[in-house]
């Protein structure tokens, strides 16, 4: 996964977009189940980002369909620590 994350002082609620290209993942139903469980797990972060964001999250490999929920939690989670945009806890 890739992220790309840019301030945005215009808005009152951050932006998430999930990209996931046919050449990654050749499925219409896996890359929408793989949205979909993105999504769920943003929403849980989304009130601990530390201002709003237009964040864009890559999905480079067709491996993530068969990751655990928790090790998607924890790997998105290490992407926004590193890009800075989490409160520490």
């Amino acid at each position: 996964m890739i992220i790309k994350t840019v301030a945005n002082k215009h808005r009152q609620d951050s932006r998430i977009a999930v990209v996931i290209s046919k050449k990654t993942l050749k499925s219409a139903v896996g890359r929408n189940r793989i949205r979909r469980r993105i999504y769920e797990v943003i929403r849980n972060i989304l009130p601990r980002l530390n201002k709003v964001y237009d964040i864009a999250l890559i999905i480079t490999a067709s491996d993530i369909i068969n990751v655990s929920q928790q090790e998607m939690i924890d790997q998105i989670e290490q992407l926004l620590d590193q890009a800075k945009v989490l409160v520490k806890k």
